[in-house]
């Protein structure tokens, strides 16, 4: 057994304001309405001091009762700690009343005891890098960071499995398991900033789902602390499990409102030792969809497959130069791993392949640096955007796969509708496709106004398509809006008991799509 001890660095609505970096961000304007009009032009930094003068008796008591439970290095009312912990990457923000930094599951376990007691909420928080508004404390109370519970605490190769805490950074466990010629295949775009406890808490994915799975796919077993503070243990190490109900499952993706988790056993895999990549462009969108379902119907199952349209393209040829960016109206990148033999003969047949289905440009890559020159290139498609000087209105929507022609022909319907511009790009071989509205100002009431007929069309033609208002950022407050309408009533009345259930009181991250 390989046993690792370690701990990383930092792993870095009446209430609710609205950051002035707003500009700078994705947005979703079906809040800017609502939160321009509670606007008073003072700085993040002074609403903050503002609501802690405000509420000044009550936390100083709440302060002080946690310190006496937890103790003072565990506890922080700092003008800094309240502002930092009263946000995401999403552009809404509240702050807490206080911070708990927990640094143990019966740190977390004593606070949500005393929180149920008297009817606190608690907002759990990670590394507050979600898109969704999720870890915004929109009712005050205490912001319940596991931040510092950052320890890889076993690798056991015979098993196949990691036990890390929630506050370990995800990119942090791929190289340390990466040394030993292993492989933690979930691949968010945020992996070198964002928690494993958050891509647990919204069933985090990225490019390489089609081949290897989401989040939910490589957690074997959870301790979670439930809103009572009682502690329950589910799955385990073992990579077949059929004992009683699926409780790891109901945790993944339950975006802090059912418990807290606090241990995790992540199931690994064997790296494969070569990846190789096609880099193609072609005239049209239309033709890169097709070719997507001629590599799966040919019987290629890629590690990635990863598509772009013509308004994406065409920013990055002005952000990063046309002689890296690849020719024609649409992108298609191809990645496949395996052993180095047979990866080297199905890259040859893929590009024979694409070839024949009408690309005019292809580029081929072996080894790890040839394919990451290509993967540097996809990345910087989001900066590409921003480089435009418009304000990407990012949605993560998934529609069938066989919808993604449809999906972009709606889009440049939108812009024909409503006068912005639509990129879109992102994982064609599971249909989670980013969806941006270009739009220049969310400041001009009529701009704001057209925006948010655009995304209510947008949203409602995804659902009428079978499709999902969210494929990886979860629901959040961002998304909330379109929640009752992407469900069933008994759905939607299945998850209010079940929340009500494991959370009698509401006190886990309340002010979320459930309330």
């Amino acid at each position: 057994m390989i046993a690792v001890r370690m701990r990383n660095k930092r792993p870095l609505h009446p209430k609710v304001r609205i950051k002035p970096q707003i500009l700078l961000r994705e947005v979703n304007p079906a809040w800017v309405s609502d939160l321009n009009q509670r606007r008073h032009g003072e700085s993040h930094s002074t609403r903050c001091a503002n609501a802690t003068l405000r509420q000044s008796p009550r936390m100083a008591s709440l302060a002080d009762q946690l310190v006496s439970l937890l103790g003072p290095d565990r506890v922080s009312v700092t003008q800094d700690d309240l502002a930092a912990h009263s946000t995401d990457k999403w552009f809404a923000s509240n702050p807490p009343q206080v911070v708990v930094h927990a640094q143990s599951t019966e740190d977390v376990s004593n606070t949500l005891r005393f929180a149920n007691e008297h009817k606190i909420p608690v907002t759990p928080q990670g590394s507050r890098v979600g898109y969704v508004g999720g870890a915004v404390p929109l009712k005050g109370g205490i912001a319940l960071s596991v931040a510092r519970m950052n320890k890889i605490k076993e690798i056991a190769l015979e098993d196949g499995v990691a036990v890390i805490e929630p506050g370990v950074i995800t990119g942090h466990l791929q190289s340390e398991v990466r040394k030993l010629g292993w492989f933690y295949p979930p691949d968010p775009a945020s992996l070198k900033e964002c928690s494993l406890g958050g891509n647990i808490a919204t069933n985090a994915g990225g490019p390489r789902c089609l081949k290897y799975g989401v989040t939910r796919h490589y957690v074997l077993g959870l301790e979670a602390v439930l809103a009572d503070g009682s502690i329950v243990k589910a799955g385990g190490r073992c990579h077949k499990n059929k004992t009683g109900f699926d409780l790891v499952g109901l945790m993944v993706g339950s975006e802090g409102m059912l418990g807290v988790v606090t241990e995790a056993t992540l199931r690994l895999i064997p790296h494969p030792p070569m990846r190789a990549m096609l880099s193609a462009g072609f005239n049209s969108f239309a033709e890169a969809a097709n070719a997507v379902q001629r590599i799966l119907g040919s019987g290629f199952l890629p590690s990635a497959l990863e598509i772009a349209d013509k308004f994406t393209l065409r920013a990055a040829r002005d952000y990063l130069g046309a002689s890296v960016t690849p020719d024609g109206d649409a992108h298609l990148l191809v990645e496949i791993d395996g052993q180095p033999d047979s990866v080297k003969g199905e890259l040859q047949q893929l590009a024979k392949l694409v070839r024949e289905l009408g690309c005019i440009c292809l580029n081929e890559a072996m080894g790890d640096d040839a394919c990451e020159a290509f993967w540097k290139l996809r990345r910087e498609f989001s900066y590409s955007l921003r480089n435009t000087g418009l304000i990407k209105l990012n949605e993560d929507i998934v529609v069938p796969r066989g919808r993604l022609v449809d999906l972009v022909d709606f889009a440049e319907q939108l812009q024909a509708e409503f006068g912005f511009p639509v990129a879109c790009f992102g994982h064609a071989g599971d249909g989670n496709i980013h969806v941006n509205i270009m739009v220049p100002t969310m400041d001009d009431p009529a701009i704001r106004e057209r925006a948010e007929a655009a995304l209510d069309k947008l949203f409602h033609q995804v659902i009428a398509w079978n499709g999902a208002i969210t494929g990886e950022h979860g629901i959040g407050i961002a998304k909330k809006r379109w929640w009752r309408d992407a469900v069933s009533s008994a759905a939607h009345e299945t998850h209010l008991r079940l929340k009500a259930a494991l959370d009698p009181n509401g006190i886990l991250n309340p002010g979320k799509f459930l309330g």
